[in-house]
């Protein structure tokens, strides 16, 4: 699967799993990409592979249920179940401005062009997509919005900063936010 990552395509290291023997199996190849589920039944197995770790949460799952453990995670898949599923939004806000996450926040499942920029906006940085096609969509999408009226956590100054020519950031979290892309 295509992956953009900082507004670039990229390849994709990380391998996903809902079944801890296939992490068994995953885990000494590289990155894995666990289910809240998998980690909350096998988090110290997890551990013991001593390779980096990432977690997918499902629509339902807020990241409060792993928050004693986000510093463990590289990556935090959010799963866009249908494009009227909003959830992950308010998962990657609460991830970036309750929590203060840090690392990679991935977007997968139904991830498309016209929600580029709200998810962008909300702190995403990456973008798993399904087809090649949808890649260079959304390649193209980033380049459509430059600037913005209203604060958010991607780090760019707002329209109103930018008249006063204080070129402010747009939240006070966005300074430590990995979601700050260079347009």
């Amino acid at each position: 699967m295509p992956l953009i990552k900082h507004g670039r395509l990229v390849e994709d290291r990380w391998h996903e799993t809902d079944d801890f023997a296939e992490v068994q199996t995953l885990a000494p190849l590289g990155p894995v990409i666990v289910s809240l589920d998998v980690w909350r039944q096998h988090k110290d197995a997890i551990l013991a592979f001593d390779g980096p770790i990432g977690l997918r949460l499902a629509p339902g799952q807020t990241p409060d249920l792993a928050a004693a453990d986000l510093h463990r995670f590289e990556v935090i898949a959010l799963e866009f179940a249908t494009f009227t599923d909003g959830r992950a939004y308010s998962q990657a806000r609460l991830l970036r401005q309750r929590h203060g996450y840090k690392g990679e926040l991935r977007a997968v499942g139904e991830v498309l062009r016209d929600q580029l920029t709200f998810m962008l906006r909300c702190g995403f940085d990456s973008f798993s997509l399904a087809t090649a096609q949808q890649a260079q969509a959304l390649l193209e999408a980033v380049e459509e919005f430059a600037h913005w009226y209203q604060p958010a956590l991607d780090g760019r100054a707002t329209i109103p900063a930018l008249r006063r020519g204080s070129g402010e950031k747009s939240s006070p979290v966005a300074a430590g936010c990995a979601a700050t892309w260079a347009y």
